[in-house]
């Protein structure tokens, strides 16, 4: 196997099958993967795909849902925490935890109920690398978290001591990942101006994007959300620039008139 022959198969790949770069990159790190093992066994004695050049793959925007869409949602269902059936309440905190501090759904599934400071009003999640943030928590999050308690204590099965899930299940169990995404995909599809994916994800990324939005820098956004570098928090400035063209064209007489001068 040869280095041309590599890049062949590349060519062949987007010319003539006309894959896509994440699939043809993927064809590559399976390919370079066997070559290492070729090497170990004394076949070859480099890897030559690591010398082809890789297509570059369009980086994807994260989806974020409209605050409106997210404002209809509570708004309809403000009533749930204090009359609602218990996995209706779950639900509504589940949302309101998701949306209100950014977790990530791991985070949100491990939290104890030592987790929340009341008389601090922030939120201690335990996150990727084991590293420990606090989350602000506004005055409104913080009530609907002790509605939730009261129902939790309520429950049957309930598990009440400081090192209990926060989120339980009818039964007094901790959510499981599937708990919560469906729990997210019930509850938006709810909301008629929300039509795409519904994730506890895209809920972390409008969160985000709504921070940025509302005048927040980058570093603290970069902070509530647990990233370890700032680069993957810059990916949201992108949503906020494409918004920002969408208003400027609609609104700014020289591209209302294609760049032309009127009368």
């Amino acid at each position: 196997m040869s280095v041309q022959s590599v890049r062949n198969y590349e060519v062949y790949l987007m010319d003539t099958k006309k894959e896509s770069a994440k699939t043809v990159n993927l064809h590559l790190s399976v390919l370079s993967g066997f070559c290492k093992f070729l090497m170990k066994q004394g076949v070859l004695e480099s890897n030559p795909v690591r010398l082809v050049a890789r297509p570059k793959q369009e980086k994807r925007l994260p989806q974020f849902y409209r605050e409106e869409s997210m404002q209809d949602y509570f708004e309809r269902t403000k009533g749930v925490l204090e009359y609602g059936k218990y996995e209706d309440r779950l639900e509504r905190m589940i949302l309101g935890l998701l949306y209100g501090t950014g977790l990530r759904r791991s985070e949100l599934i491990s939290l104890n109920r030592d987790a929340v400071d009341f008389s601090r009003r922030v939120l201690r999640v335990r996150g990727k690398g084991d590293k420990m943030r606090e989350i602000p928590l506004t005055d409104s999050l913080c009530d609907e978290i002790l509605l939730y308690l009261q129902s939790v204590d309520s429950l049957k099965y309930a598990d009440q001591s400081p090192e209990a899930p926060l989120l339980q299940t009818p039964r007094g169990a901790r959510l499981y990942p599937v708990y919560v995404d469906r729990a997210v995909k019930a509850a938006l599809g709810q909301v008629g101006s929300i039509s795409g994916r519904k994730s506890p994800h895209v809920l972390r990324h409008t969160l985000a994007t709504e921070l940025l939005d509302g005048g927040a820098d980058l570093n603290s956004i970069k902070e509530l959300l647990g990233h370890s570098s700032l680069a993957a928090t810059q990916v949201y400035t992108h949503n906020s620039i494409e918004r920002l063209q969408k208003v400027y064209k609609s609104a700014h007489p020289r591209a209302k008139n294609d760049g032309n001068h009127g009368d």
